[in-house]
């Protein structure tokens, strides 16, 4: 039975976060009422003209130089023509032969170019379990009409469906550190396709693609390609043939349903826009791009590896721009480690306040990493350490005086520690005499004993050195 691979590329629409629309003055919102975000220009009206939103065109640049693109030092618009209730000119403007950016690279995927264009309505369907007008109807909201969009097209270099969703990942990771976008999926700003293909594994012909369209989450994404590719896989080994079309994976069920046949870049007649001039990309306009670019976040994760952070602490600090400000400002303080730092930032304190921006809570940079230090100094054991952060994230404060107000400090050595394991070996003869016979789990009913009698305020490992000497181990 033959083997298949997997052969994927990704189109990635990005809306910018300018204040106003690509072609004109209308302001970008989400959530206002239908229609009240629209003018003549949008609503593309007979005997209007467009004009370039120079924001955007600024955005496009940079997210060019972050992708390591060639930047064009001339692109042009082009009317890509189809007709859908949701385009209101009959036609897109976007971007063909002269797009603004062509290679580049991210990871380990390339991209094949990045152009801009204006985003279509909004279509909203109402069924058979809702109605609008007293009928089975479409309406359009013109609201989100016009939005600048970057589109990112990568080259067919994506293998699997693990793979697709963490270069996703770090992509919308470095949109979001270039402030070109707020990259929320849920709100529509940042939305992918791909376009999926398989060939007998270590074939080097590419086999008839499909396109799975606007999947708005990471984790649907990895779902329906990996659906679509069971789906071809199915096909051929039965003795059929894939078709090209455009597809949609219902994430309810699983399902794959066709869409429509496959479009063709000749399927749009595309031409050059008349109504816009070409753009003249200026030295100064990229000296602009390059002054606004931040450290993006395979620079940083490779920075925050040199200070001896694991892979994975890395990773999580620079993808996660918040999180990995909060750390860098928590390592200020003196004395700080970073490994163990960067384990309370990405466990302790993302369990608290998940995806919010730990700046939004009370807790401080200083605080934790003065908390971390008590860890370390064994002032305080994990467990009660934990107790004083929720404290901080609730309250704030100041981690000494809430261990000392609460009475949460660490208990001292043997001396006082002693007597209390000796209760709990003598309350837990079962678990004392497995350990003497050679296992060594069963310390953690012991334990656990001594904890419950310290309020946590025993040293696990300063018990369990007590308990092998109390056992003669």
């Amino acid at each position: 039975m033959t083997d298949y691979e997997p052969v994927i590329g990704l189109e990635i629409h990005v809306q910018l976060s300018t204040a106003t629309k690509m072609f004109c003055g209308c302001a970008l919102s989400f959530g206002e009422p239908p229609n009240t975000r629209t003018c003549p220009v949008c609503l593309g009206l007979p005997g209007t003209l467009p004009l370039p939103n120079e924001r955007a065109i600024d955005f496009g640049l940079m997210i060019g130089m972050a992708l390591g693109c060639e930047l064009a030092p001339r692109s042009i618009f082009h009317r890509k023509n189809y007709f859908y209730p949701d385009l209101p000119k009959g036609y897109q403007i976007s971007q063909y032969d002269e797009p603004l950016c062509r290679g580049g690279h991210l990871g380990d995927v390339r991209i094949h170019r990045v152009h801009l264009e204006e985003d279509a309505a909004k279509l909203v369907h109402a069924g058979s379990s809702g109605r609008i007008h007293g009928s089975d109807s479409s309406v359009v909201d013109f609201n989100r009409g016009g939005t600048p969009l970057a589109e990112i097209v990568t080259e067919p270099d994506v293998r699997t469906a693990a793979q697709a969703r963490e270069w996703l990942t770090l992509l919308r990771a470095t949109l979001r550190r270039l402030g070109v976008s707020d990259v929320n999926m849920e709100e529509g700003s940042l939305r992918c396709d791909a376009n999926i293909s398989i060939r007998p594994a270590g074939s080097a012909t590419l086999g008839t693609k499909t396109e799975l369209k606007n999947m708005n989450s990471f984790r649907y994404i990895e779902r329906g390609i990996n659906a679509e590719v069971e789906r071809q896989e199915a096909l051929l080994r039965d003795g059929h043939e894939v078709v090209p079309q455009t597809l949609h994976f219902d994430p309810r069920t699983e399902a794959i349903s066709s869409l429509r046949s496959k479009e063709e870049a000749h399927d749009y007649r595309y031409f050059p826009e008349p109504d816009l001039v070409p753009v003249a990309i200026t030295e100064e306009m990229l000296e602009q791009a390059r002054a606004a670019m931040p450290e993006l976040p395979a620079d940083r994760e490779a920075r925050l590896q040199g200070l001896g952070l694991t892979a994975d602490s890395a990773r999580q600090l620079a993808w996660r721009t918040e999180l990995g400000d909060f750390f860098e400002a928590a390592l200020q303080d003196d004395g700080a480690e970073p490994q163990p730092l960067a384990n309370w930032v990405t466990n302790e304190l993302v369990a608290r306040v998940g995806e919010e921006d730990p700046a939004t809570t009370k807790v401080q940079p200083a605080a934790l990493a003065k908390l971390v230090a008590l860890v370390a100094e064994k002032a305080v054991t994990s467990s009660n350490a934990k107790v004083v952060l929720d404290r901080l994230v609730q309250d704030g404060g100041d981690p000494t005086s809430i261990v000392e107000a609460e009475g949460l400090g660490a208990m001292g050595g043997g001396d006082e520690l002693e007597p209390v394991v000796e209760a709990a070996l003598a309350a837990n003869t079962d678990a004392a005499e497995k350990i003497r016979a050679g296992n060594p789990k069963a310390i953690g009913a012991i334990i656990g004993h001594v904890m419950r009698e310290t309020q946590g305020r025993a040293d696990g490992a300063e018990v369990t050195r007590i308990v092998r000497a109390k056992l003669g181990l």
